[in-house]
């Protein structure tokens, strides 16, 4: 286990820290390669490399409406077992309490491919 927590000392820093995210793939677009549909707004940190080789990734979550761009506080870290890219959870402000079964709920619709937990 530790060495799986090892690879997310890059996504940790960002716990408790505001964070602009460009969004690339807006609530209710689709997967170009495996033909999900994205039910939260979904992006990345502009400026960060994640261990992929691509920039850091985030779930927006709290924003019922397709958007490009947002700044927001990430409240915690989807760091995935069984795979190299963890994404961060941003969240608008007054949902800072989101409980961590609500994050698995709302992103579900990816994360059930992939072994994770919730850091915090």
């Amino acid at each position: 286990m530790a060495k799986n927590l090892s690879k997310t000392n890059y996504a940790i820093r960002f716990i408790g820290k505001e964070v602009t995210i460009e969004i690339d793939r807006p609530l209710g677009s689709i997967h170009p390669k495996h033909n999900f549909v994205y039910q939260v707004n979904y992006g990345f940190v502009p400026g960060t490399v994640a261990p992929d080789g691509e920039a850091v990734d985030a779930y927006l979550l709290g924003i019922n409406e397709p958007l490009r761009l947002f700044k927001g506080a990430c409240i915690a870290i989807i760091h995935r077992i069984d795979d190299d890219d963890d994404k961060l959870v941003v969240v608008s402000k007054g949902m800072e309490n989101i409980t961590n079964e609500t994050i698995c709920q709302l992103t579900n619709f990816q994360e059930k491919f992939f072994k994770s937990q919730i850091i915090r």
